[in-house]
């Protein structure tokens, strides 16, 4: 018929005036066949945001690595350094295990007595180059003398609430939220200590924690008292109140003076930060908020010596109830 060559698949007869027509045998056909989806930009090698991505994983793996090299220095030993400090922490009874003395050091009187007090302990004396000092503190005010301190060990936070309800005395401890400062650790350490506080706790993330200065700043306080670490302070301060004890805040704008608190039941003395103060959550799960009288509104008192006020006073309403 005619017409009939224009057909869908037909093939002109041999002998035409143009001649057989030969089929593709269907390449066009699986030529626009599907080929998946279409890469991400930065899955192909050829594009901008590959190189990218490329740079962004490799920033990514390098600040892996510093925090796994910084995890791994705060889980290492501690160096406190200087001919003062040294001997305030063996005086002080610090824990220690290696005093390191650089070789040609002029041996005055306090080299002398930690040299003395180092071997009376037990504790390894090891006489090194200078350059080791220098490489273990990064200022080199060293004295060319150094106290290595093991790692601390925490307290687990039930466990340290479990003991101090357990005590003779009605339970005395502080809750540091927002402390960033480990002389301010150190030196609330200290204060606990001195005035019958059963330990401290500390949360792990955002806080100071228990370090050369820490130990030095606490006089030796750290090996006798324990600290403990919470994950979350917040909720841990929620699982002691209901053991029983009470949470009391600082601030100066609190609703409750020191003049007019008793302090000799159970209590946890909570102590934020002089710049930021107390978190809100932790804030409003305090039984009270207690302000300390001062002299001048102007004035302000940082946070471990906030925290010594307190304790004192609480430490003298229960000697007078006794």
């Amino acid at each position: 018929m005619a017409g009939n060559s224009s057909r869908r698949g037909a093939i002109r007869k041999s002998g035409t005036k143009k001649g057989q027509v030969v089929g593709s045998g269907g390449q066009r056909r699986r030529g626009l066949e599907a080929r998946g989806a279409t890469p991400k930009a930065e899955d192909r090698t050829y594009h901008p945001a590959h190189r990218r991505a490329k740079a962004a994983n490799r920033k990514a793996e390098g600040a892996q690595q510093r925090r796994r090299q910084a995890q791994k220095q705060a889980d290492g030993p501690e160096y406190v350094v200087g001919r003062n400090p040294v001997l305030e922490c063996l005086r002080a009874g610090v824990p220690a295990t290696a005093l390191y003395v650089a070789i040609g050091s002029d041996a005055d009187e306090r080299l002398t007595e930690a040299v003395h007090l180092a071997a009376g302990k037990g504790i390894s004396i090891l006489e090194v180059p200078r350059t080791d000092l220098d490489r273990m503190v990064s200022n080199g005010m060293h004295q060319g003398v150094g106290l290595q301190v093991p790692p601390y060990q925490y307290t687990d936070p039930a466990d340290l609430l479990d003991m101090a309800m357990g005590s003779s005395e009605p339970a005395l401890l502080v809750a540091l939220d927002n402390i960033t400062d480990t002389r301010n650790l150190g030196a609330v350490i200290r204060s606990v200590a001195a005035f019958g506080g059963h330990g401290v706790l500390i949360p792990e993330r955002r806080s100071a924690s228990i370090t050369a200065v820490a130990w030095r700043t606490s006089a030796g306080a750290a090996a006798r008292l324990p600290v403990a670490r919470a994950t979350n302070l917040n909720r841990t301060l929620l699982d002691w109140a209901k053991a029983g004890v009470q949470l009391v805040g600082l601030d100066a704008g609190g609703d409750v003076s020191l003049d007019d608190y008793d302090g000799t039941g159970p209590t946890v003395i909570v102590v934020g930060s002089e710049g930021k103060g107390l978190s809100r959550l932790v804030r409003e799960n305090c039984d009270s908020i207690l302000s300390i009288p001062i002299a001048s509104e102007v004035e302000s008192l940082n946070a471990s010596v906030a925290a010594g006020v307190v304790l004192s006073e609480f430490a003298r309403q229960r000697r007078v109830k006794g």
